[in-house]
């Protein structure tokens, strides 16, 4: 069988955004969500591409997310700006909050924001890049659902809990990396479930805490986070950070808020900004230049930088288009022509 022509990166995010219009969702917020969407594609992050499409129907659809909330940005004037969702989508708050976000950084030296009661299922990346493409170093963090057991545990109790950093480069592309504190995304675990593939021995355990290789019965057992305790730490981190210190739910009330994780997480979510011109204004040194020192000696060796791989799929994206499978295209035609229909049943 002939392999579908790949599609433009400009087709595919129309075509996106116009099922989630058809879905609800408002203009702007269609339209920020699908730009995350299709942007997994076209980095070739198929677990964060059109794979998640399904679970944002299927919350639509099931009526736990607010389709036409329209973000409302709560701003003292300090250094903590606070964004509320809404029951919303993250990502159309963070893209109403990013610009007072990076002012706000560049005026203090320092700037954080806090999204508030959120809806979230996309790659972090999205937030420290647009940041970094300001001239911006930035974090970004959120808990999610309690899939993970800590180190020494058997239990599910953090979330797979993704941090993401991004510095600011004279070239096209910033250094970023975005990882799930567990050893791999939930989302890999599924697609292998879906391939009928075994996954990787150390991802997960069973119900009894017994290390297992079937997805399936890693999706009914409990994750495991990378690096053992250390992960578990920096997992515990962000439990700390973007769940109790804003007042918003951790990965088990998130649980246990939605009734399981059928559907997408609700919680919060913390970005930080940084400008290192502030920061080193008193040095003399060039902040941008001395991180090119070190980023540069990376490639001297023969090493690679994270993302490197990412920023190398979008290139080819953008030159060649998208490629998707066969069962990919049928899944975005039956979105196209039955919308919420096709996940209600």
């Amino acid at each position: 069988m002939t392999p579908p022509e790949p599609i433009s990166c400009d087709a595919l995010l129309a075509r996106v955004e116009t099922i989630f219009r058809r879905a609800g969702l408002r203009p702007e917020s269609a339209r920020s969500v699908a730009a995350v969407i299709v942007a997994g594609e076209r980095d070739n992050c198929k677990s964060h591409g059109l794979y998640r499409l399904e679970g944002c129907l299927k919350v639509i659809a099931a009526g736990r997310v607010a389709p036409g909330a329209v973000p409302a940005i709560h701003d003292g004037g300090r250094a903590v700006i606070e964004v509320d969702a809404g029951g919303g989508f993250a990502n159309p708050a963070f893209d109403a909050a990013r610009d007072l976000l990076a002012a706000r950084a560049r005026e203090t030296g320092l700037a954080a924001l806090v999204i508030r009661d959120c809806l979230h299922f996309s790659a972090l990346w999205h937030d420290v890049e647009a940041l970094a493409g300001q001239g911006l170093a930035a974090l970004s963090m959120c808990p999610s659902y309690a899939f993970v057991a800590p180190a020494g545990g058997k239990a599910p109790l953090l979330g797979t809990n993704p941090l993401a950093f991004g510095w600011p480069r004279p070239g096209p592309h910033p250094y970023v990396f975005d990882f799930a504190t567990s050893v791999a995304a939930r989302g890999e675990i599924e697609l292998h479930r879906r391939a009928g593939k075994p996954i990787p021995e150390g991802w997960a355990v069973d119900g009894d805490g017994q290390p297992t290789t079937d997805p399936q019965t890693a999706l009914a057992g409990a994750m495991l986070t990378f690096g053992g305790h250390k992960g578990s730490a920096i997992s515990t981190m962000i439990e700390l950070l973007a769940g109790a210190m804003l007042g918003e739910f951790m990965s088990r009330e998130a649980l246990e808020f939605m009734g399981g994780g059928d559907l997408l997480p609700r919680h919060g979510a913390l970005v930080l900004a940084l400008d290192p011109q502030v920061f080193a204004a008193r040095s003399g040194r060039d902040p941008i230049a001395e991180g090119e020192r070190l980023l540069t000696a990376f490639g001297a060796q023969g090493a690679r930088l994270p993302s490197e791989r990412r920023f190398a799929a979008r290139d080819r994206a953008l030159r060649d288009g998208i490629a998707l499978s066969a069962d990919e295209l049928a899944r975005l035609e039956r979105f196209e022509a039955e919308g919420l229909a096709a996940v209600s049943a």
